[in-house]
């Protein structure tokens, strides 16, 4: 093969990879803007769009060399607009709105920067609330880019010290791909396609195992086999994973796209989402799989009960055809944020002697049969709850079942977790109690609880949950525990820096509330069940009395009184 030749053959193959695939039109988010936000060697622990339980990661979890108490710096000029403090989820967060119309977010951090944390401190106290989310006024904490404006940690949601960071827009709240802004990580490196699966779309995603089919890489393309298919419609998914140059991190895959004999069908793009929309991502994966203890597969479909969200359709909603019998020559674009491609080629045709029909498929689905789109009931004399109309991601065979334990009230089964709901349901349960008050609704799967007060009204007790599983009432009349860390009635602490409360109750959600000499003090919460309090200006040297009241979702209070000397 000559020169000439080779070049052509060079250029076809990536223009094949590169350029074919554009269903999505190239962004033109201005690059160079944003600097580094903490003062470490850039590096990602986690990117943007990987997934996540009932949510995709939205932002970039920096690393902090393992540390806490890193510069964390401002990445543009702007102001805090922000504020958020709260046990989970971000921790400790400040957010910046910026002139062009973006707003940078940095979570899980420890002390503010000075000026800022004494105005957080008197917002707290004036609020009585450690958990806030506060709206600042633009005049107030003007920033430049570079400006230190706290150090990074390790509070809230996070499992080891890092900094998340998001690029949002302002006006919209739509959460922006960090990495599509130009921060300087070098990747070179294309995505890795583990599996490729098959779904029969005769017949619901949830009422299946995906046929898997082996992949095997040749000349930098994953190939497989001719597959006959025993049906009339087929959908794809994957799993893939990116990693950037010098990294084993298995981060999230920017982008896949669909083609059919070369025409492009369908697409997703893990960009622009909302935290209204991130609950979407269990229509995106399949969620029985994943909560099978299987792997993550990524939907190349759409599913029929979800909104267009991450998918751009061309020509259908991913679903391909096969009843014209012919072989399909399908393609699969993989692709990162910087635009390395994998690709997955297999070759799919109709049985012509089928082992069963589209009617026999939709027989299959008719017995207790809840379908998105429409809002869905079940009741009987004992349990009754209802799924609005944009609650199911697929159509389910809706299973339920009683059990009389031993001891307690009645489980009732509604359906498996496995499936994934998108919205809140209400569920009563009727009973006949003695303390119709003190009653909450358990959830159950795995091993979890999820414990939820109770509206009682005509013999029927109601919650809300937002996922299926087994539900039982109890009697809940028992007070929170309340144990000391660093201090006893009657105690010494002149030599100590912090006291600390460990409180615990039965139904897990708790209102802690502290008052020192008849003043509300501020005690923070980070993590949960742990209260601490670090001795400063509010508790001057002398006697003090500290009074503690924990009081759960129903109302059971612990009260504890200390005396002690500062």
């Amino acid at each position: 093969m000559n020169l000439c030749k080779v070049v052509v053959l060079v250029l076809l193959i990536f223009v094949n990879q590169k350029t074919s695939a554009q269903i999505f039109p190239a962004k033109n988010y201005p690059k160079g803007y944003f600097i580094w936000p903490v003062k470490a060697t850039p590096a990602l622990a986690a990117n943007f769009g990987e997934l996540r339980p009932n949510h995709y990661h939205m932002g970039l979890d920096c690393k902090t060399e393992k540390k806490q108490n890193l510069p964390v710096i401002a990445a543009a000029d702007g102001y805090i607009a922000k504020v958020k403090i709260e046990p989970w989820g971000f921790g400790r967060a400040i957010y910046i709105n910026h002139p062009n119309g973006l707003t940078t977010l940095y979570a899980h951090l420890n002390d503010f920067y000075p000026a800022l944390e004494n105005y957080i401190k008197e917002q707290q106290y004036k609020l009585k609330s450690w958990r806030v989310f506060l709206e600042i006024p633009d005049s107030l904490f003007r920033i430049k880019k570079g400006d230190f404006i706290a150090y990074s940690g390790n509070t809230g949601g996070s499992q080891g010290p890092h900094l998340h960071f998001e690029v949002r827009d302002t006006k919209t709240d739509k959460v922006l791909n960090p990495l599509l802004f130009g921060f300087g990580i070098t990747d070179n490196v294309a995505p890795d396609v583990l599996r490729l699966a098959i779904y029969d779309r005769c017949l619901s995603t949830y009422e299946q195992t995906p046929r898997y089919i082996p992949l095997k890489k040749v000349n930098g393309v994953y190939q497989a086999n001719l597959n006959l298919l025993n049906t009339d419609k087929v959908s794809f998914a994957i799993t893939a994973y990116d990693r950037y140059t010098g990294s084993t991190n298995q981060n999230g895959i920017y982008e896949a796209d669909l083609f059919d004999n070369d025409t492009p069908v369908i697409g997703f793009q893990l960009d622009s989402i909302s935290y209204d929309e991130t609950r979407y991502l269990n229509a995106h994966i399949d969620h029985k799989i994943k909560g099978s203890g299987g792997p993550y597969l990524q939907h190349i479909s759409k599913l029929p009960g979800y909104p267009t969200g991450v998918y751009k359709m061309i020509k259908g909603d991913g679903v391909i055809n096969l009843e014209d019998d012919s072989i399909h020559h399908i393609k699969i674009i993989v692709k990162d944020a910087n635009g390395n491609a994998s690709v997955v080629k297999i070759d799919v045709q109709r049985k012509l002697a089928k082992l069963f029909s589209k009617a026999d498929s939709l027989l299959h689905l008719q017995k207790k049969l809840f379908v998105p789109g429409f809002v869905n009931i079940y009741e009987n004399s004992n349990l009754r709850f209802y799924l609005s109309e944009g609650s199911l991601y697929d159509s389910i065979r809706f299973r339920y079942n009683e059990v009389i334990p031993n001891t307690g009230n009645p489980i009732y089964q509604l359906h498996s977790a496995t499936v994934p709901v998108h919205n809140y349901f209400p569920v009563s349960i009727k009973a006949n109690v003695l303390q119709p008050n003190k009653m909450v609704m358990n959830r159950m799967f795995n091993g979890k609880d999820d414990f939820k007060k109770t509206i009682f009204q005509n013999g029927w007790f109601t919650s809300s949950f937002r996922d299926f599983g087994n539900f039982q009432l109890l009697e809940d009349t028992t007070p929170p525990t309340i144990t000391p860390i660093g201090i006893k009635d009657g105690a010494n602490c002149s030599k100590q820096t912090s006291i600390k409360f460990v409180v615990v109750d039965n139904t897990e959600d708790v209102e802690f509330t502290a008052m020192l000499d008849g003043q509300w003090l501020r005690f923070s919460n980070d993590k949960g069940k742990t209260f601490v309090y670090t001795f400063d200006e509010k508790c001057a040297p002398g006697a003090h009395e500290l009074k503690i009241v924990a009081k759960d979702m129903v109302g059971n209070v612990n009260e504890k009184t200390y005396k002690f000397i500062r």
